[in-house]
C-alpha cells in the first residue's frame, strides 16, 4: 500500500524489544491495547534505541493519549484506513519543506530553532515578506508555511489567499500577537491550518505539526 518501498514487521512485545535493541528502526507503532508491562517495555526500548525512532501509539477513537509517545494514530477499521496510516508514517520520515515567513529575524530564528528540534524530518527555509514567499512557493515543493500576520506589503491574510491560489495543498499556519475573533475567522476562512498566538512555545508547534501530518485522532 505504501507509495515508497518500506520494510514492515509486526511483532509481539518481546520480539519488538529485541528488534529495537538492534537499532535501525525508523518508526515504532505500539498498540495501546497491550498490557501495561508490554507497553512499558517497548516504549523504553524505543527511547533507548539509536537512532531513536518516532514512537506512535495506536488507539481507538476517543481513547486517551498514552504517556511518553510522540503522537497517536487511529486504529484502522478498513483497508483504506490502513493505507492512510501507512502514508502518514511515510510522510513523517520523508523531509517536508517548510517556509518561515516573518519580517522579524528574531521571530524567524525562534521558529527555526523550535522546528530544528522537532522529531519530524523538516527542510527549513525562510523569507522576510509575502512577495518573496510567493516567489519561492512558485518554484519549490513546500508542504508547510509558518506565516506572520503583521508584515509590510502583503499582510498574512493576503499572502495566505495567494498561497492557497498557487498551491492549495500547502498547509499554512498564521502567527500573530493579534488574537481577536476577526483575525482568527479571516484566517480560517482563507484556509489556514492553524493559528499561533505570540508568544508561543514548542508544545504549540508540536501540536500544529501533528495536525499537518494527520496524527490527531478525533474523538468519537
Amino acid at each position: 500500500m505504501a507509495s515508497v518501498p518500506i520494510e514492515f514487521a509486526a511483532e509481539a512485545a518481546a520480539a519488538a524489544v529485541r528488534a529495537l535493541k538492534k537499532g535501525d528502526i525508523d518508526i515504532c507503532v505500539v498498540d495501546a491495547a497491550l498490557s501495561d508491562d508490554d507497553k512499558a517495555a517497548v516504549t523504553a526500548a524505543a527511547r533507548a534505541a539509536r537512532p531513536t525512532p518516532i514512537l506512535f501509539a495506536l488507539i481507538t477513537r476517543g481513547a486517551p493519549r498514552p504517556d511518553n509517545v510522540d503522537a497517536t494514530l487511529a486504529r484502522p477499521a478498513s483497508a483504506d484506513d490502513a493505507r492512510k496510516l501507512v502514508e502518514v508514517c511515510v510522510r513523517v520520515k520523508i523531509p517536508t519543506r517548510v517556509l518561515i515567513v516573518d519580517d522579524s529575524s528574531t521571530m524567524r530564528s525562534i521558529v527555526r530553532k523550535i522546528l530544528l528540534a522537532s522529531r519530524f524530518a523538516l527542510d527549513l527555509h525562510e523569507v522576510s515578506e509575502g512577495i518573496a514567499a510567493l516567489e519561492l512557493l512558485r518554484t519549490g515543493n513546500f508542504g508547510l508555511v509558518f506565516l506572520d500576520y503583521n508584515m509590510p506589503g502583503l499582510n498574512g491574510i493576503e499572502t495566505l489567499s495567494e498561497i492557497k491560489r498557487l498551491a492549495p495543498d500547502v498547509s499554512v499556519v498564521i502567527m500573530t500577537s493579534m488574537a481577536n475573533d476577526d483575525v482568527i475567522g479571516r484566517a480560517q476562512a482563507a484556509g489556514a491550518l492553524a493559528f499561533l498566538k505570540k508568544p508561543f512555545y514548542p508544545a504549540h508547534i508540536d501540536t500544529v505539526l501533528e495536525r499537518h501530518f494527520g496524527l490527531h485522532v478525533p474523538h468519537a
